[in-house]
């Protein structure tokens, strides 16, 4: 299978939630994927997102739809590549220090890289 890239360049909880939702479904089918966050999408990728305190995790959690948390979890365990945008971050103010576990800082050229031939959604 081609390898999923996943361009998250929003930090909205619906874009969130999607590239999540793609991101682990992938990797579950076997596909290689890699995560790209850049600019405020950035912050999904942070130890603590903020994202985790949206009212729209209670209510898909009461409906039985996968959460934010969940999903970050399930990527964290499913071999997704999570990478944060070095010029993201910069953009943003953050710092790669707050980033979670296992979130690399590299660069769209790397992103490319891993991708290769492969399919690129963004969100």
């Amino acid at each position: 299978m081609r390898p999923l890239g996943i361009l998250l360049r929003h930090g909205d909880h619906e874009a969130a939630h999607y590239a999540l939702v793609l991101a682990t479904a992938a990797a579950a089918i076997g596909r290689d994927v890699t995560l790209f966050a850049t600019n405020a999408g950035c912050r999904l990728l942070l130890h603590a997102p903020a994202l985790l305190a949206d009212p729209r995790e209670a209510v898909l959690a009461a409906r039985g739809v996968a959460t934010l948390a969940q999903l970050l979890d399930a990527a964290a365990e499913l071999p997704v590549r999570r990478i944060a945008c070095e010029a993201g971050l910069r953009a943003e103010a953050l710092d790669a220090a707050a980033l979670a576990p296992g979130v690399a800082v590299a660069g769209v050229v790397t992103f490319l890289n891993a991708v290769g031939d492969g399919q690129i959604v963004s969100l």
